[in-house]
C-alpha cells in the first residue's frame, strides 16, 4: 500500500508548488521595521522578482512587544510598525504580494517575545484578521513534561496548530521548524520521527540549522553544503503539498562567489525546496537579479511532480543528482564541491536512462542545446553547480530509479563486490544502484546479479525474479526484504527491522515506490 503523505488539513491543494518569497532574518535578524518590508516591496514588484514568482513578503521574529495586551492577544511593536501590520499587510497586497509572520510554539520566541503555547487558537484568529497567509512556527524554548518525551511534547504543540488551522475558512500555510531541533547526526532516530509527522500537518518543515545570518561568524558556503547534505536525507517525505525546506536563500552575502550564489540557487531549485530569499533586496545586483529570476530554473524548482533531486553518484569532489519533471524528461545536476576545477563524464544509465538513445539535452543556464548519447561531458569551475534537462525520446522513455544507496547517517555507500558492503561513496558503478518496479535490486557494475537474502546474510545472487530478491522501501528509510522480512543494516548487511535505526535508515533513488 503506498503511503500517501497530506498537509494541512490533508488537502496538498493549499500549497501546490514550494513557497517563493522574502524573510529578513538571515540578513537583518531583529534589525527590522516598517520601512524595511515597504521598500522590499516596492523593490521586487519594480526589478522581476514579484513578476518571477516571489510573491511572499514574510516577517520573521521580534516584530511583536514583548508583553501581550491585557486581553492576552499580541501586539506588534509601535516603534518598529507605527502605522501597524494590519496596514503593512493591505499594502503589501497592494503591490501583488501575500503576507506571512513567525510566531513559536514554546512560551517564548528565539528572541524572547510572547510565544504561542496557551495562547493558540488566538493568535491564529488574530494573524488571520490582520490578512496573515501564512505562519512561520518556531520551536523555541519547548520543554518535555511529565509523561512525555521532547519529540511528543512538540508533536502535541503542532498538532494543535494543526487542528486550528484545519478549522479555519482560509488555513493558514503552516511552515513547520520543528525537526531543525532534533537534526543530531548522533542520533537521528528523533528527527526522523520528527520528519514523519510533519507532513501531516503542514506544508513545508525547516529541518535542520539555520543557514548562516549575514552577520555571522564562519563560512557562508560551508554553511550552504551543510544545509544541502541534511536535504539530501530526507527526500523520501517531499511529495506535491509538503516540502523539505533547506532554508533561505542568502545572494547577498559577501562571503559568496557569483558561482557559490548560483549553486545555491540550482541546488533549492532542483530539490524543489522553498525559494525564499534573505537579503537587502533594493541592494542586489543586476547579476543577482539575474539568476534569481532565471526562468528555467523557477520552472524546475515549480514542477508539478515536486520530486526532490536525489543523489545518483558522489565521488570526493563532484555530486550528480537527478529526478523526473512532469514533461517526462530528466533533470541532471552537477555540483562541484571541490576547491579546483572538475571534470566529469556522466554516465546516462547512472540517471536512469539508456546508454542506446540518443537525447536531446538542454544547458538550463544559458539555454543551449546538444545531442548526447551514452554520457554527459561536463566542466565546472570550484563550487559552480551545472543542471541539464535531457528530453526522454517515446522509444526510451522508460526511466528505471537509478542512484545512490546509502546510510543517511554514515554516509557511507552500498558497494557491489564478491557481495556486498558499505564503503566510502567514490562514484564507482557498484556504488550505483537500479530499482525495478517488481523491487529487484542490482548494480550497475554487474546488472546479472541481484541484491538477496541468503543463509541470512545480505549477497549478490543470480537475479531470478525470486520473492528472496523482492526490496520495500518505506517511509522510515527502511529497506525490507519482501521474503525474509530482514531489513538492511549497515555494520551487519541485515537484521531485524528496527524503528528509525541509524544502520538501517537509507537514501535511495529518486522514484522507488514507498511502502507504509
Amino acid at each position: 500500500m503506498v503511503q500517501e503523505i497530506l498537509a494541512s488539513i490533508q488537502n496538498p491543494h493549499i500549497l501546490p508548488t514550494p513557497p517563493m518569497g522574502f524573510n529578513n532574518w538571515a540578513r537583518f535578524m531583529c534589525d527590522l521595521n516598517e520601512t524595511l518590508f515597504t521598500d522590499t516591496a516596492d523593490a521586487m514588484s519594480s526589478n522581476g522578482l514579484l513578476a518571477a514568482g516571489y510573491k511572499r513578503i514574510n516577517l520573521d521574529d521580534c516584530w511583536m512587544n514583548y508583553q501581550r495586551e491585557e486581553n492576552g492577544s499580541l501586539a506588534w511593536n509601535t516603534t518598529k510598525f507605527p502605522r501597524g501590520l494590519p496596514w503593512l499587510g493591505e499594502y503589501v497586497k497592494s503591490k501583488g504580494f501575500t503576507f506571512g509572520i513567525y510566531e513559536d510554539a514554546g512560551n517564548l520566541t528565539c528572541g524572547g517575545y510572547p510565544g504561542s503555547l496557551g495562547y493558540e487558537e488566538m493568535d491564529a484568529k488574530t494573524f488571520a484578521s490582520w490578512g496573515i497567509d501564512y505562519l512561520k512556527l518556531d520551536g523555541c524554548n519547548v520543554f518535555p513534561e511529565h509523561g512525555r518525551t521532547l519529540q511528543e511534547k512538540y508533536q502535541s504543540l503542532y498538532g494543535t496548530w494543526h487542528d486550528i488551522l484545519s478549522r479555519m475558512d482560509h488555513p493558514l500555510i503552516f511552515s513547520e521548524s520543528a525537526p531543525a531541533y532534533f537534526a543530531d547526526p548522533k542520533n537521528f532516530t528523533d528527527w526522523y520521527t520528527v520528519m514523519g509527522w510533519v507532513p501531516h500537518f503542514g506544508e513545508l518543515a525547516r529541518h535542520s540549522v539555520d543557514i548562516l545570518v549575514y552577520s555571522g561568524a564562519g563560512s557562508a558556503w560551508d554553511s550552504i553544503m551543510t544545509n544541502y547534505q541534511f536535504n539530501t536525507l530526507v527526500a523520501r517525505y517531499q511529495r506535491p503539498g509538503y516540502y523539505n525546506d533547506p532554508d533561505f536563500l542568502i545572494p547577498d552575502h559577501p562571503g559568496l562567489s557569483m558561482d557559490e550564489k548560483r549553486s545555491q540557487f540550482a541546488l533549492w531549485a532542483s530539490f524543489s525546496a522553498p525559494l525564499i530569499i534573505s537579503a537587502h533586496i533594493p541592494d542586489l545586483s543586476g547579476d543577482d537579479i539575474s539568476f534569481l529570476t532565471h526562468r528555467a530554473l523557477i520552472e524546475v524548482d515549480q514542477d508539478p511532480l515536486a520530486q526532490q533531486a536525489t543523489l545518483a553518484s558522489r565521488d570526493g569532489e563532484v555530486d550528480v543528482l537527478t529526478r523526473s519533471l512532469a514533461d517526462g524528461s530528466r533533470l541532471v545536476t552537477v555540483l562541484n564541491r571541490g576547491s579546483g576545477t572538475a571534470d566529469r563524464r556522466i554516465s546516462l544509465d547512472i540517471l536512469g536512462l539508456s546508454s542506446g538513445c540518443v537525447y536531446s539535452a538542454v544547458d538550463l543556464w544559458d539555454g543551449s542545446t546538444r545531442s548526447v548519447e551514452g554520457y554527459v561531458d561536463v566542466r565546472l569551475n570550484t563550487h559552480a553547480t551545472a543542471v541539464y534537462k535531457l528530453s526522454v525520446p517515446g522509444e526510451c522513455s522508460t526511466v528505471v530509479p537509478t542512484g545512490m544507496i546509502f546510510n543517511t547517517a554514515s554516509g557511507k555507500c552500498l558497494t557491489a563486490s564478491t557481495g556486498v558492503e558499505f564503503r566510502t561513496c567514490g562514484g564507482e558503478r557498484r556504488q550505483v544502484w537500479s530499482v525495478t518496479p517488481s523491487g529487484a535490486v542490482y548494480a550497475l557494475s554487474d546488472t546479472s546479479r541481484c541484491l538477496s537474502v541468503h543463509g541470512g546474510s545480505a549477497t549478490l545472487q543470480p537475479c531470478d525474479g525470486g520473492v528472496r530478491q523482492m526490496w520495500s522501501y518505506g517511509i522510515t528509510g527502511n529497506l525490507k526484504n519482501v521474503e525474509s522480512g530482514l531489513c538492511l543494516t549497515e555494520g551487519s548487511g541485515v537484521g531485524d527491522c528496527a524503528y528509525e535505526l541509524n544502520s538501517q535508515v537509507f537514501g535511495l533513488p529518486g522514484g522507488v515506490l514507498i511502502v507504509g
